[in-house]
């Protein structure tokens, strides 16, 4: 019967305290509303709103290439540089700086 007297066990022989513990180990870890569960939401929550301002990035630099495209010196400009078009009566240089060329092996 010592154990049941033993001075750390005293405070769980009050049966509030004993009903709060269990409530609160309910409500941080078993409940559909859990602690943990809402810690999940939030991670779920600054995913989805870091993605979301991707996208609004993303659709701000595609406005500016649209709008950049509706005249025909931003078309002929793009057509130029990206897909390395010309006027029929046009020569053109492609200049690769030394940084910018990937290394080859050299075979001896």
């Amino acid at each position: 019967m010592s154990f049941l007297n033993n001075k750390y066990l005293k405070p769980f022989k009050n049966i509030y305290l004993l009903i709060f513990i269990v409530f609160v180990i309910w409500m941080l870890f078993i409940d559909a509303h859990s602690w943990i569960f809402h810690h999940e939401m939030n991670k779920d929550i600054e995913d989805l709103e870091y993605q979301k301002q991707h996208y609004k990035n993303e659709i701000e630099k595609d406005k500016k290439a649209i709008k950049e495209l509706s005249t025909q010196e931003g078309v002929e400009r793009t057509a130029r540089e990206t897909y390395y078009m010309k006027k029929p009566d046009e020569d053109i240089f492609i200049i690769e700086y030394e940084d910018s060329i990937a290394k080859q092996p050299q075979d001896e």
